[in-house]
């Protein structure tokens, strides 16, 4: 095999080659023009009639005349001048050339290769780009493949994924497995009765683990297993869709009993009669297409559709009727021992110091995804590695989960005196209020590093465990917290700034939740003045809003108005009484920007935050 040194040897002996050849080139061209003269029309006639010129070839655009030789001259290789002149309407042109004893010579010009160069040669340029975007785009690509599926088969072993590596989602792998045991031993359910589910629509928040399900159920399978986007269907062209989703059901139904994957279902399965070309629009002819595979007249046996979204608000309710989604499988947020699970399954591969607890942990993370706790474990090793340790403990831990909550932290974003004093006082206000509310969650740590996009410091509270039901007093409990920043500057200061921004604005969607969702206020009683919305889950954009009266939104105006200054009232009634506490507790945040949980409870003189019993 030839070296690096051989072949940059050969290319540089060729360029040398090319290079001479061109130089000869352009010398050899640059000879014959200049025995080339281009002369106008009278001086071409001026030289036939002073004899220099002794034949002259007529052509349809030209007349070329050559230069005669003088007597005693031997004849050259080449002529020594050659004029050049257009040829113009001129009768008189042969009976003048042949007085001056002039040869005339004619020739005909042949346009044939001409014509034909300036019709193939585009339309060469256009295949060869034609040909060179296909093999961009990559093996099968071509306009005899635009209709066919894009779905991948996937191999168990180039998966790698079992259900051993999904933690925290008990149920729904109880239920996978489940459709897996239909695939590989039918005829125990068959035998009773019992028919396949033709469909399974994985269902949650966005990081709970849908897709990395879907991975295990390929790793575990057995059976081969077809993966796809649910954005690979549609095209700009119309038809393709549909096509593509023909040609996947008739591969999967040759390798049936097989398992086809759908993620991100949304993009293919959203409700139709509302895109922007009514019932023609691409994506509908797609859907209706998916819709009549999974439950045409034509029986697809031991072909399971799986899918998987987080907008199931916006699907098409035929995709959701039994017979074609069967089973709706809920992937949502782990509790405790879901979460101590993912950390253990997320952790083995990471040195973790002895002091690390991954129970506590798990306690300190409620509401986190899978894919967060996943990234906390991450984050924390790369923090470890950036400083030099061999272990990863709790303090990488806790730097982890603050960049995660709050963002990265901006240590080129320096506060003033002035922002700084405000900030420390807006946070103690938070904290102390929470210290003295006996529902709040426990302050775990308050700072005023900048973090994130606009977060001059936060206040970090963990709930004790995991909560499904929320009483009315928490709520507003809940409310007082968020009120404490700003009532805190208006106390020490007089004045609030922009800061509570976001604070006002949560507070506000619990009150108003409480009067129009919730039926929390006496004055309304107890109705439901909105739809309810899932915390993962957008506003339905088609879905019809209840009417209501001016007088009775002019009432929940109101009401939201009433309940929001009575706790704000009470929040300073609070922190009035604990002045000295808020001073001491800011003044030590100014100095020290961050404030553990127990160094809170030392200065405010207590061992723990009172908390209710529930």
């Amino acid at each position: 095999m030839a070296s690096s040194q051989d072949l940059k040897s050969k290319w540089s002996f060729s360029l040398v080659y090319i290079a001479v050849a061109l130089l000869l080139f352009a010398l050899m061209q640059r000879w014959l023009s200049a025995h080339v003269e281009n002369v106008s029309y009278s001086q071409f006639k001026a030289y036939v009639t002073e004899g220099k010129i002794k034949s002259v070839v007529v052509s349809t655009r030209f007349l070329k005349g050559f230069e005669k030789v003088q007597e005693g001259q031997k004849e050259p290789l080449f002529p020594d001048r050659l004029y050049v002149t257009p040829r113009l309407e001129d009768r008189n042109l042969v009976a003048f050339l042949e007085k001056n004893n002039v040869e005339i010579v004619g020739e005909n010009e042949n346009t044939f290769l001409a014509t034909l160069l300036s019709w193939i040669l585009p339309a060469l340029i256009f295949v060869g780009i034609w040909l060179w975007a296909m093999k961009r785009m990559g093996q099968g690509a071509g306009f005899m493949t635009l209709g066919k599926s894009k779905a991948k088969i996937v191999a168990q072993t180039d998966v790698g994924v079992t259900f051993g590596d999904v933690a925290g989602q008990d149920e729904a792998k109880q239920e996978l497995q489940e459709i897996l045991e239909f695939l590989r031993y039918p005829d125990r359910f068959t035998r009773l009765g019992a028919r396949i589910p033709k469909g399974v629509l994985l269902v949650g928040p966005p990081g709970t683990g849908k897709t990395l399900l879907a991975k295990a159920v390929a790793g575990e399978a057995g059976v081969p297993f077809f993966s796809i986007s649910g954005s690979d269907f549609i095209e700009m062209f119309v038809g393709l869709g549909a096509a593509r989703v023909r040609d996947l059901f008739e591969e999967a139904n040759k390798k049936a009993p097989c398992l086809v994957f759908i993620d991100e279902l949304d993009a293919l399965g959203k409700a139709r009669g509302y895109g922007a070309f009514g019932s023609h629009d691409e994506r509908e002819q797609t859907l209706n297409q998916l819709l009549s595979e999974m439950d045409g007249f034509q029986s697809n046996k031991g072909v399971v559709i799986l899918a998987a979204t987080n907008r199931p608000e916006i699907l098409d309710p035929a995709l959701l009727r039994p017979g074609r989604f069967d089973r709706v499988i809920l992937v949502d947020r782990p509790d405790l021992q879901g979460r101590l699970a993912i950390l253990e399954v997320h952790s083995r591969n990471v040195v973790l110091s002895k002091d690390v607890d991954l129970e506590t942990l798990a306690r300190r993370t409620p509401g986190f995804t899978g894919a967060e706790l996943a990234n906390v474990i991450n984050e924390a090793a790369l923090l470890a590695a950036r400083s030099g340790k061999n272990e990863v403990g709790n303090e990488e831990l806790e730097q982890a989960m603050d960049r995660i909550v709050a963002g990265l932290e901006k240590k080129n974003r320096v506060l003033n005196e002035k922002e700084k004093k405000t900030v420390a006082y807006h946070e103690t206000g938070h904290a102390l209020v929470a210290a003295y509310r006996p529902t709040a969650e426990t302050v775990h740590k308050i700072t005023i590093v900048p973090r994130g996009i606009g977060a001059l410091g936060f206040t970090l509270q963990l709930p004790t465990e995991d909560r499904y039901l929320m009483f009315r007093e928490e709520l507003l409990e809940k409310v007082d917290v968020l009120l404490g920043g700003q009532a805190a500057e208006k106390l020490v200061f007089g004045d609030i700034s922009t800061g509570a921004q976001n604070d006002l604005q949560k507070a506000t969607e619990i009150v108003r939740s409480m009067v129009t969702l919730y039926g929390m206020d006496e004055r309304l009683g107890h109705v439901a003045y909105q739809a309810p919305r899932h915390p993962y889950l957008q506003a339905q954009p088609y879905a019809p809003q209840r009417e209501i009266s001016e007088e009775t939104a002019r009432i929940i105006d109101e009401q939201v108005r009433d309940i929001m200054e009575e706790r704000m009232e009470g929040v300073l009634l609070t922190l009035k009484m604990h002045e000295n506490l808020l001073q001491r507790v800011a003044e030590r945040l100014i100095e020290k920007e961050t404030i553990e949980r127990d160094e809170f409870l030392e200065l405010i003189g207590r061992k723990q935050p009172e908390q209710a019993v529930v």
